[in-house]
């Protein structure tokens, strides 16, 4: 079983940055995929960026490449989302997910879910 804590989200306005974190535990960690999903209000859940197990592959949403980067440290057991140039349109709450299924996008097949975490952005 693998329990995940989102943190870091907040208000900021159009252009800053925020950083999420997600804290995991459990000893299967290290052979997970990890993921960040984002939901805004009466919208689906969708695919923002995932890692591979290794941290050494990574894969983006379109509307998210370039300014947002996801990053994991094995050894702590966390997965961090640097997101820069914050738009409005970015503002959704976050989730932290883990699967184990490799390069996977849809959120059905991720296994593991955290409870979110809230980011708004001003304009």
């Amino acid at each position: 079983q693998v329990q995940l804590v989102e943190s870091g989200g907040g208000l900021v306005q159009a252009g800053g940055s925020l950083r999420l974190s997600c804290a995991a535990s459990g000893r299967t960690f290290g052979s997970l995929v990890l993921g960040w999903f984002r939901q805004a209000l009466g919208k689906e859940r969708e695919f923002v960026a995932l890692v591979s197990w290794s941290g050494s592959s990574t894969v983006y949403a379109d509307s998210v490449k370039g300014r947002f980067t996801i990053s994991r440290d094995n050894a702590k057991n966390t997965v961090s989302l640097q997101m820069d140039s914050l738009k409005p349109e970015d503002t959704a709450v976050y989730y932290c997910a883990a699967t184990r299924y490799s390069g996977v996008t849809t959120p059905e097949l991720y296994n593991y879910w955290g409870q979110g975490t809230q980011v708004t952005v001003s304009s």
